[in-house]
C-alpha cells in the first residue's frame, strides 16, 4: 500500500510545508534556494492510505536547520569548575548548538589544537590532566564535510589551581613595595645630596671685615 509523508516546519505547525506521496519506505523532500527565512525545526510524519481521514505517526525527531553565514560562537565550561585542587583533573565543554560536529581545543601560546574530537553530539567534552592543566583555553567547531568553515572562537577561559591567584597577586604587592621603597630612597639621597651641597656652598661665602 501506498504511503503519504509529509514534512512540517517548526514545532506546533498544524499546515505541512511539503507532501511526498510515495510506495517505498524512504521521501526525500528538497529546499531549493534556501534561504535565512527557511532556517528552523524540522520534522516529519507519514500515513497509509488505509488509515483514516488525519490519521498521521508520531513526529520523527527535530532536525536543526541553521543558514548562516558563520557557524555560531560556542560556549566553554570547566567541570567541576575553572579553579582546581593541585593536581586535579578538569574536563572543558566545548558547546555549539548542533550535533555531528567536529571540535578543537586551544591553549594560549600554543599554536596547533591540543585535542580534536568528531561528535555525534551538540558537544565535545575534553579532558585536561594534573600539573598541565593550568591555562588560558578556547574552542571552536565546524562540520566534518567543510573543515576550513570555522565558527568563531569561545571566549577564553582561564584554569589555574586553588591558591595560585592569591599568591600571584600577593607575590606582585610585594614587587611593587618593594619598587616603592627603592624609589623613595633614592629620592632621600638626592635630596640629602643637595641639602650639603647647598650648605657648603653658603659656608664659603663669609663676609669679609672692613680695614681701617
Amino acid at each position: 500500500m501506498g504511503e503519504d509523508r509529509l514534512l512540517g516546519l517548526g514545532t506546533g505547525v498544524v499546515t505541512p510545508l511539503l507532501f511526498r506521496d510515495v510506495s517505498t519506505e524512504l521521501a526525500e523532500f528538497f529546499l531549493e534556494e534556501v534561504t535565512l527565512a527557511q532556517g528552523g525545526s524540522y520534522y516529519c510524519r507519514y500515513r497509509r492510505t488505509d488509515w483514516g481521514p488525519g490519521v498521521w505517526s508520531q513526529s520523527s525527531n527535530v532536525l536543526e536547520l541553521l543558514v548562516t553565514d558563520q557557524l555560531p560562537r560556542p560556549s566553554l565550561v570547566a567541570m567541576p569548575g575553572p579553579v582546581l585542587a593541585p593536581g586535579a583533573n578538569v574536563s572543558l565543554r566545548c558547546a555549539g548548538r548542533m550535533p555531528g560536529m567536529s571540535f578543537a581545543l586551544y591553549r594560549v601560546g600554543v599554536a596547533t589544537p591540543l585535542q580534536y574530537i568528531d561528535s555525534v553530539l551538540p558537544w565535545a567534552d575534553f579532558l585536561l590532566t594534573g600539573a598541565d592543566a593550568p591555562g588560558t583555553y578556547s574552542c571552536y567547531y565546524h562540520t566534518p564535510s567543510a573543515p576550513y568553515v570555522l565558527s568563531q572562537r569561545s571566549q577564553p577561559l582561564v584554569i589555574s589551581f586553588e591558591g595560585s591567584g592569591s599568591s600571584g597577586y600577593t607575590q606582585g604587592n610585594l614587587i611593587r613595595l618593594g619598587l616603592s621603597g627603592l624609589v623613595l630612597i633614592c629620592l632621600g639621597i638626592l635630596v640629602s645630596f643637595d641639602w650639603h651641597s647647598r650648605s657648603s656652598a653658603f659656608g664659603g661665602l663669609r663676609p669679609q671685615q672692613n680695614r681701617v
